[in-house]
């Protein structure tokens, strides 16, 4: 059986090796119809786009749709002028994601993590401790 060409291990940076290019048919006689074949045998699989959005056309997107005018009718007639407050009809501030007063045991929390802040400090400038500890920590301390 006649080979076709190898395409190497596919490394990192410089050193990678393209293998979607490659034509692994063989110049042997029948191997293009074997090949044509077993291409035809299957659909080749196909891969979706999972390149993010830049944010320039999430701002593009933003910018191209109307923005309500302070006296315009409102586009919500059926909810209530209170929703989002702690008062009246409708929703209260839960529904805006806002940050809530802290419960004990947020206070709790809190009071040990500063007890714990000196060695924990310690533990995040050690040589070995992983950037992902570090962050930890950082986010810690800085939720204090």
């Amino acid at each position: 059986m006649a080979r076709g060409p190898l395409a190497g291990p596919a490394g990192p940076g410089k050193f990678s090796t393209r293998t979607d290019g490659l034509n692994f048919q063989s110049d042997s006689y029948g191997a293009g119809v074997e090949n044509a074949a077993n291409k035809a045998g299957a659909p080749m699989a196909k891969t979706p786009d999972v390149r993010p959005t830049p944010a320039s056309d999430i701002r593009a997107a933003a910018s191209s749709q109307p923005v309500t005018s302070l006296y315009a009718p409102s586009q919500r007639p059926e909810e209530p002028i209170t929703t989002g407050i702690d008062m009246g009809a409708g929703a209260g501030s839960e529904v805006m994601g806002l940050a809530q007063m802290p419960t004990e045991e947020d206070v709790n929390f809190r009071a040990t993590i500063r007890e714990y802040m000196p060695v924990l400090s310690y533990i995040a400038q050690l040589p070995n401790a992983s950037p992902e500890t570090r962050k930890a920590i950082r986010q810690l301390r800085d939720s204090l």
